[in-house]
């Protein structure tokens, strides 16, 4: 049985303070990082002006799975394949947020996004869309069309 391709990523968010009247906090993904394991294991505070501040998430892991292959292939067929993050923000300290979960499917981020998840996207560097293609390409199999002919074409005695 071979290995289950997999990586580690890092996921930076930026934070804003007060960005409109609206919000005290606004959140958003900034960039996800191949994670060497040089980034440690817990978050770290990159930079804090008062204003906005950048976090490093690191250690999320990056697993393709032969069953998610399809999701893989959509991801890949898009104009821009992406990375899908699912992440949170505290309900009691708005001012925390933090990822998940890190998938390249496109089925499996639809999925979270049916159970109410935040799913954001980030654009998908070339090395990891060469290490997924290479992946859908010798695991991704469409399924042949099963095309039934309408009742209204069959004899009445066949129906």
């Amino acid at each position: 049985m071979s290995p289950v391709p997999a990586l580690q990523v890092a996921v930076c968010i930026e934070r804003q303070k007060q960005p409109n009247p609206w919000e005290d906090w606004r959140h958003r993904l900034a960039e996800v990082l191949l994670d060497d394991g040089s980034f440690g294991a817990q978050p770290k505070l990159l930079r804090d002006d008062g204003q906005t501040a950048l976090t490093l998430h690191p250690g999320l892991p990056v697993t393709l799975h032969v069953d998610e292959a399809e999701g893989y292939y959509l991801n890949l067929s898009t104009p821009g394949p992406v990375w899908f993050v699912m992440w949170r923000i505290d309900d009691v300290d708005p001012s925390r947020a933090w990822p998940e979960r890190v998938t390249l499917s496109y089925n499996e981020a639809g999925r979270l996004l049916d159970a109410q998840e935040r799913v954001d996207n980030l654009q998908l560097p070339a090395w990891a869309r060469d290490w997924l293609q290479a992946f859908a390409d010798e695991h991704y199999r469409p399924e042949p069309k099963q095309r039934k002919r309408p009742a209204s074409f069959r004899r009445p005695e066949d129906r």
